[in-house]
């Protein structure tokens, strides 16, 4: 039972971190976003190296920030960490839209597959169905 309890507890403290976590990067403050996770022990003075950079991913990777993470892209990209948004956030824009439309749902036409049986044999399949 008590070990039930600790899993409530810790939990809540998550959400309740989390919550905090999220109030904070929502200010984009990053001495502010510093000094919570500090006073949290989750960073020291001396790490992260780059507290900015730290920031704006966090800010991505959240899940309650979403009206945030074309600024985060934004930021992330214009300082050279291209790959890290489309890690996080996935590619964006309309380009990409629209190629799930057109790709989604349409089937490419491609030669008859084979299966070799023996050396210099083709047999195509689905053939053998066909009476």
């Amino acid at each position: 039972m008590f070990g039930l309890w600790e899993k409530e507890r810790s939990m809540t403290e998550q959400k309740s971190f989390r919550q905090q976590l999220d109030a904070v990067l929502r200010t984009q403050n990053v001495e502010r976003v510093r000094e919570f996770l500090i006073a949290e022990e989750q960073w020291s003075e001396e790490v992260p190296a780059d507290p900015q950079r730290a920031m704006w991913m966090m800010i991505a990777g959240s899940a309650t920030l979403g009206d945030m993470h074309e600024r985060a892209r934004e930021w992330l990209v214009s300082h050279g960490h291209e790959a890290e948004a489309e890690a996080i956030l996935g590619r964006s824009g309309k380009k990409q839209e629209g190629k799930k439309g057109q790709q989604g749902g349409k089937k490419t036409q491609q030669g008859p597959q084979t299966r070799g049986a023996g050396k210099g044999e083709r047999r195509q399949v689905g053939k053998e169905r066909q009476v």
